[in-house]
Protein backbone atom coordinates (compact mmCIF):
# COMPACT_ATOMS: atom_id res chain seq x y z
CA UNK A 1 0.00 0.00 0.00
CA UNK A 2 2.70 2.14 1.08
CA UNK A 3 4.58 1.60 -2.62
CA UNK A 4 1.68 2.07 -4.14
CA UNK A 5 0.90 5.64 -2.70
CA UNK A 6 4.35 6.70 -3.56
CA UNK A 7 4.28 5.84 -6.88
CA UNK A 8 1.09 8.09 -6.71
CA UNK A 9 3.15 10.69 -6.62
CA UNK A 10 4.99 12.65 -9.05
CA UNK A 11 8.31 13.83 -9.20
CA UNK A 12 9.09 17.32 -7.69
CA UNK A 13 10.78 20.19 -8.89
CA UNK A 14 12.70 20.80 -5.17
CA UNK A 15 16.61 20.46 -6.88
CA UNK A 16 15.28 22.20 -9.92
CA UNK A 17 14.16 25.37 -7.54
CA UNK A 18 16.69 24.81 -5.03
CA UNK A 19 19.54 25.98 -7.58
CA UNK A 20 17.52 28.01 -9.33
CA UNK A 21 16.99 30.21 -5.80
CA UNK A 22 20.14 29.93 -4.51
CA UNK A 23 21.87 30.58 -7.72
CA UNK A 24 23.87 27.17 -7.53
CA UNK A 25 24.32 26.99 -11.44
CA UNK A 26 26.97 29.56 -10.77
CA UNK A 27 29.22 26.40 -9.26
CA UNK A 28 27.83 24.14 -11.68
CA UNK A 29 25.96 21.83 -9.43
CA UNK A 30 26.01 18.37 -10.13
CA UNK A 31 24.43 16.48 -7.92
CA UNK A 32 23.70 16.09 -3.99
CA UNK A 33 26.27 14.13 -1.64
CA UNK A 34 24.97 12.19 0.93
CA UNK A 35 26.92 9.97 3.89
CA UNK A 36 24.72 6.77 4.88
CA UNK A 37 24.11 8.42 8.29
CA UNK A 38 22.23 11.36 5.81
CA UNK A 39 19.58 8.69 4.80
CA UNK A 40 15.75 7.63 5.41
CA UNK A 41 16.09 5.02 8.35
CA UNK A 42 19.77 5.18 8.82
CA UNK A 43 20.53 3.96 11.72
CA UNK A 44 23.63 6.38 12.55
CA UNK A 45 24.64 9.77 13.23
CA UNK A 46 27.11 11.48 10.25
CA UNK A 47 28.35 14.14 12.79
CA UNK A 48 29.66 13.92 16.20
CA UNK A 49 30.91 11.18 17.23
CA UNK A 50 28.67 9.12 15.09
CA UNK A 51 26.94 7.08 17.30
CA UNK A 52 23.73 5.27 16.86
CA UNK A 53 20.39 7.65 16.54
CA UNK A 54 17.58 6.89 19.12
CA UNK A 55 15.51 6.27 16.61
CA UNK A 56 15.75 5.39 12.67
CA UNK A 57 15.89 8.79 10.16
CA UNK A 58 12.66 10.02 9.37
CA UNK A 59 14.04 11.75 6.39
CA UNK A 60 16.68 13.14 4.48
CA UNK A 61 19.54 15.03 5.14
CA UNK A 62 20.97 18.13 2.57
CA UNK A 63 23.84 19.40 3.66
CA UNK A 64 26.42 18.91 0.68
CA UNK A 65 26.47 18.86 -3.19
CA UNK A 66 29.25 18.51 -5.72
CA UNK A 67 30.07 20.52 -8.85
CA UNK A 68 30.93 19.51 -12.35
CA UNK A 69 34.50 19.36 -11.40
CA UNK A 70 34.11 17.11 -8.66
CA UNK A 71 34.31 19.76 -5.84
CA UNK A 72 32.46 19.32 -2.34
CA UNK A 73 30.29 22.07 -1.36
CA UNK A 74 28.61 22.63 1.91
CA UNK A 75 25.14 24.52 2.54
CA UNK A 76 25.10 27.77 4.54
CA UNK A 77 22.29 29.96 6.66
CA UNK A 78 21.89 32.45 3.71
CA UNK A 79 20.38 28.90 1.91
CA UNK A 80 16.97 29.54 0.77
CA UNK A 81 14.47 26.80 1.22
CA UNK A 82 11.64 25.82 -1.42
CA UNK A 83 8.53 23.77 -1.20
CA UNK A 84 8.36 20.21 -3.15
CA UNK A 85 4.80 21.24 -4.14
CA UNK A 86 1.79 23.68 -3.81
CA UNK A 87 0.06 23.29 -0.47
CA UNK A 88 -0.74 25.30 2.93
CA UNK A 89 0.78 25.59 6.05
CA UNK A 90 -0.13 23.35 8.77
CA UNK A 91 2.57 23.66 11.52
CA UNK A 92 5.59 25.22 12.58
CA UNK A 93 7.13 23.57 15.41
CA UNK A 94 10.94 23.67 17.37
CA UNK A 95 13.06 21.26 16.66
CA UNK A 96 16.71 20.30 17.92
CA UNK A 97 18.38 23.13 15.93
CA UNK A 98 15.41 25.92 15.02
CA UNK A 99 12.08 25.42 13.08
CA UNK A 100 10.17 22.97 11.55
CA UNK A 101 7.72 23.44 8.54
CA UNK A 102 4.57 21.16 7.71
CA UNK A 103 3.07 21.47 4.79
CA UNK A 104 0.01 19.76 3.31
CA UNK A 105 -0.36 19.77 0.30
CA UNK A 106 -3.42 18.95 -2.39
CA UNK A 107 -2.85 15.22 -2.90
CA UNK A 108 -4.90 12.55 -1.91
CA UNK A 109 -5.05 8.88 -2.84
CA UNK A 110 -8.71 8.29 -2.10
CA UNK A 111 -8.55 7.11 1.39
CA UNK A 112 -9.09 10.70 3.33
CA UNK A 113 -5.43 10.70 3.61
CA UNK A 114 -3.29 13.50 2.84
CA UNK A 115 0.44 14.13 1.76
CA UNK A 116 2.77 16.19 3.61
CA UNK A 117 6.21 17.19 3.73
CA UNK A 118 8.57 18.54 6.69
CA UNK A 119 11.54 21.20 6.33
CA UNK A 120 13.56 21.30 9.38
CA UNK A 121 16.37 23.40 10.98
CA UNK A 122 14.54 26.34 9.23
CA UNK A 123 14.78 30.26 10.01
CA UNK A 124 10.56 30.36 8.79
CA UNK A 125 10.32 34.01 6.89
CA UNK A 126 8.56 36.27 9.33
CA UNK A 127 5.30 36.43 7.39
CA UNK A 128 4.90 32.63 7.08
CA UNK A 129 2.24 31.35 9.48
CA UNK A 130 -0.07 28.27 9.63
CA UNK A 131 -3.03 28.48 6.69
CA UNK A 132 -0.35 30.10 4.66
CA UNK A 133 -1.14 28.98 0.84
CA UNK A 134 2.22 28.52 -0.87
CA UNK A 135 2.55 27.36 -4.54
CA UNK A 136 4.90 24.91 -5.72
CA UNK A 137 9.05 26.25 -5.72
CA UNK A 138 7.88 29.16 -2.94
CA UNK A 139 10.71 30.00 -0.67
CA UNK A 140 9.68 29.50 3.40
CA UNK A 141 12.98 30.68 4.65
CA UNK A 142 16.23 29.79 5.29
CA UNK A 143 18.92 27.41 6.81
CA UNK A 144 19.47 27.63 10.48
CA UNK A 145 22.79 28.86 11.49
CA UNK A 146 23.45 25.50 13.47
CA UNK A 147 27.49 25.28 13.08
CA UNK A 148 29.26 23.42 15.61
CA UNK A 149 32.90 22.61 14.79
CA UNK A 150 33.16 20.50 17.96
CA UNK A 151 30.41 17.82 17.22
CA UNK A 152 31.16 18.58 13.01
CA UNK A 153 27.44 19.61 12.65
CA UNK A 154 26.95 22.18 9.74
CA UNK A 155 23.78 24.02 8.44
CA UNK A 156 21.47 21.17 7.01
CA UNK A 157 17.80 21.31 5.50
CA UNK A 158 16.43 17.86 7.12
CA UNK A 159 13.14 17.03 4.80
CA UNK A 160 10.81 14.46 5.49
CA UNK A 161 8.08 13.31 3.75
CA UNK A 162 4.52 10.96 4.70
CA UNK A 163 0.98 10.16 4.02
CA UNK A 164 -1.06 11.41 7.61
CA UNK A 165 -3.23 9.42 9.46
CA UNK A 166 -7.25 9.83 9.14
CA UNK A 167 -7.54 11.14 12.21
CA UNK A 168 -4.51 13.19 12.30
CA UNK A 169 -4.42 16.42 14.67
CA UNK A 170 -2.22 18.54 13.07
CA UNK A 171 -1.58 20.81 16.92
CA UNK A 172 0.06 17.68 18.12
CA UNK A 173 2.36 17.04 15.96
CA UNK A 174 5.81 17.74 16.94
CA UNK A 175 9.16 15.18 16.45
CA UNK A 176 8.22 13.39 19.55
CA UNK A 177 5.05 12.39 17.44
CA UNK A 178 6.38 12.56 14.07
CA UNK A 179 6.20 8.89 12.10
CA UNK A 180 3.83 6.96 14.66
CA UNK A 181 0.69 5.27 13.53
CA UNK A 182 -1.52 7.98 14.35
CA UNK A 183 0.35 11.23 12.69
CA UNK A 184 2.58 10.03 9.27
CA UNK A 185 3.52 6.86 7.48
CA UNK A 186 6.80 7.96 6.50
CA UNK A 187 8.16 7.99 3.23
CA UNK A 188 12.08 7.74 2.02
CA UNK A 189 12.12 11.70 0.15
CA UNK A 190 14.55 10.68 -2.50
CA UNK A 191 11.23 8.65 -4.45
CA UNK A 192 9.87 11.91 -5.16
CA UNK A 193 12.96 13.93 -5.53
CA UNK A 194 13.89 15.19 -8.62
CA UNK A 195 18.19 15.52 -9.49
CA UNK A 196 20.93 13.08 -8.86
CA UNK A 197 23.06 12.22 -5.99
CA UNK A 198 25.58 10.85 -4.97
CA UNK A 199 26.95 8.73 -2.09
CA UNK A 200 30.18 9.42 -0.21
CA UNK A 201 31.62 10.94 3.07
CA UNK A 202 33.09 14.26 2.44
CA UNK A 203 35.43 15.14 5.51
CA UNK A 204 33.63 16.96 7.46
Amino acid sequence: MVFSKTLSLKKSRFTEFFVRENILDERGFEEWIFCPGMLFNAPDKWWGDKGKRETLHEGLDLCFYSDRSGGIHRLDKKTKIPVFYEGMVVGIIKDFLAKSVIIEHSLSHGDNTKFCTIYGHTVPHHDLCVGRILKEGDIIGTLADSHEPKVNMFPQLHISIGWTSKAISYNKLDWDTIGTPDTLTLLDPLNVMDGRYGLRNPQL
